[in-house]
């Protein structure tokens, strides 16, 4: 975990947002052990409370799990769980704010479609 904490939002939602960004990039697998609450707050350097409000976080969603008197396991499934809840979001904050732009425009579906394809296109070169 090689990242740096922002000003934007509550840094326990940041640093769960990190734990799930390493684990759909495959740096913490399936049954694999995350950073524990002291490591992430040294590396971090923030309060271990804070860091340990994140990794519960990851615990009540099902993401992490914990194994009494080892440290906290990612588990089975927590990839597509996490995919999964991303792609929900990804739906309503943008794709719904952006259909909706898209009729006050005056756009068609296809034209719309059109649009997301060549956006799509550009964003390979």
């Amino acid at each position: 975990m090689n990242e740096t904490l922002s000003d934007q939002g509550a840094i326990y939602l940041q640093i769960a947002h990190m734990i799930e960004d390493d684990i759909l990039r495959g740096i913490y697998r399936e049954e694999e052990q995350v950073p524990s609450t002291n490591e992430l707050a040294r590396a971090l350097r923030i309060n271990p409370a804070t860091a340990a409000k994140g990794i519960n976080l990851l615990v009540e969603q099902g993401i992490l799990y914990k194994r009494r008197g080892i440290g906290m396991f990612v588990a089975p499934g927590a990839g597509q769980a996490v995919r999964a809840s991303r792609q929900a979001a990804f739906y309503k904050r943008f794709v719904c704010p952006m259909v909706k732009e898209a009729a006050g425009l005056g756009l068609t579906v296809q034209q719309l479609n059109e649009m997301v394809a060549r956006a799509a296109e550009e964003g390979k070169q």
